[in-house]
């Protein structure tokens, strides 16, 4: 047994000290990461992704999906990213396990450290690793996900057309949301930490305008309802402790998103948020060689549409890079 568990760690130290060169590495593996991996594929740069934390990314805690071409009667959001995936790798993608832990940027070749052991070094980087939705920290939160709960208003409002609904947060994005949901449901109770909103004025007055929006003041999110499907959200006023059951059919929760950027801070141009910023027009970082898909840069949209479209971008733009430096 001893000898067993002494083989394993020498086969653990070696891999940590295992180089691996790659024509193109993607990272991530949404609808952004797929996508480039396709054309990447498609274009001859026999791409190596590596899927992260979260396979599939933010679609594989979503159900239904009806917004996404070429599914006319909709698609569970896990079996479209098994499409998605399956379709990647019958294009000749190398699709493997494994979470990017550290990068180094600084040089003509572009190293990336996979599950803090092997090192990769790669001619070009396409960076898909999305962006996470913030959320309250309460268990029914996470245990009604994708049966009421959810973090995209645009993605799943119009399965609750005609109902009741709450949403969390007060700034322009949860502005936005409220807005949007009060065009397709009968009302939209929207709760807000505190006796004002951080979103933009214009924001704040067309909420304020809009009749079938509620807004509670100075209120905060004390559980979701429901056994298997959301029935109504508990509030609690912070001023006068006083509790309060709203019946409603979904609860979404709109207090912001994290870009999923943090080891690529030493080298990447980003905003105050976190998002990597590109050159507009195309997928291009500050760092030659290193392109930006999906969520990570795009703070706007959020959508798994305009992620796959920022994928084959990202996939083309590397493609005539390396083609210009002579190694494609």
């Amino acid at each position: 047994m001893r000898y067993f568990y002494k083989l394993l760690l020498q086969d653990k130290l070696s891999r940590m000290d295992t180089n691996e060169k790659v024509h193109c590495l993607i990272i991530g593996s949404g609808p952004a990461g797929y996508t480039a991996a396709i054309y990447a594929a498609r274009a001859g740069l026999n791409p190596v992704l590596y899927q992260g934390i979260q396979p599939g990314g933010q679609l594989t805690i979503t159900t239904e999906v009806e917004n996404y071409p070429g599914y006319p009667d909709g698609i569970q959001g896990p079996d479209m990213m098994v499409h998605f995936e399956k379709q990647a790798a019958r294009m000749g993608t190398d699709i493997r396990y494994g979470l990017a832990t550290k990068v180094d940027f600084s040089g003509d070749v572009h190293k990336v450290q996979i599950d803090e052991e092997k090192w990769i070094e790669a001619d070009a980087v396409i960076l898909s690793t999305g962006a996470s939705a913030k959320w309250l920290g309460i268990e029914s939160e996470q245990r009604l996900n994708g049966h009421g709960v959810s973090a995209c208003a645009v993605c799943d409002g119009f399965f609750f057309k005609g109902k009741e609904v709450a949403i969390v947060g007060a700034g322009d994005t949860a502005a936005e949301e409220a807005l949007y949901l009060s065009k397709i449901c009968s009302q939209v109770h929207m709760i807000v930490r505190r006796g004002e909103m951080r979103a933009s004025k214009v924001m704040q007055d067309r909420v304020l305008k809009t009749s079938n929006i509620k807004v509670y003041w100075h209120s905060e999110t004390d559980e979701v309802l429901g056994d298997k499907k959301v029935e109504a959200v508990r509030i609690k006023n912070s001023e006068t402790g006083e509790k309060t059951e709203i019946p409603v059919s979904a609860f979404f929760v709109a207090i912001g998103h994290q870009p999923n950027s943090e080891i690529f801070k030493p080298f990447l141009d980003m905003d105050d948020a976190g998002y990597v910023k590109t050159i507009p027009g195309t997928s291009k970082t500050n760092i030659e060689g290193v392109f930006a898909s999906g969520d990570v840069q795009d703070k706007i949209y959020r959508q798994a549409v305009t992620a796959a479209g920022s994928g084959c971008m990202a996939a083309l733009d590397a493609e005539r890079y390396l083609s210009a430096k002579g190694s494609h």
